[in-house]
């Protein structure tokens, strides 16, 4: 499986950004997909995840309220919408899939990742 994201970028606190990961070579209906990031010095840490059922998500405590995984099957894609968005929510994002935990050693596929940026 390869994943592939896009849609990070700067923004101000309290905006918003809309995360996409694009999967090819095998069909997201099967895979628990993930979203993890990691900030400068810092380990790579869960964000949220989505069963393959699609019905069931969990989330960090820290983005609880604020961000909203979810995934469309038929256009083989998963994504991350991200509100009042927050300083400490900088970092580079990451896909996952072929997990179901919340450690990046549950995963077996991975995307590059993509830079989010949040200002003061």
């Amino acid at each position: 499986v390869q994943l592939v994201e896009s849609g990070g970028g700067l923004v101000q606190a309290g905006g918003c950004l809309r995360l996409s990961c694009a999967a090819s070579g095998r069909p997201l209906s099967s895979q628990n997909m993930a979203w993890f990031r990691q900030g400068p010095g810092k380990a790579r840490e869960f964000v949220a995840r989505i069963l393959k059922s699609g019905d069931t998500t969990g989330y960090r405590d820290s983005v609880k309220g604020r961000f909203t995984i979810s995934r469309d099957d038929a256009k083989n894609t998963v994504y991350l919408q991200m509100n009042s968005l927050k300083p400490e929510d900088t970092a580079v994002y990451y896909c996952a899939g072929g997990g179901i935990g919340q450690h990046p050693q549950d995963y077996d596929y991975w995307g590059q990742g993509t830079q989010v940026t949040v200002s003061s």
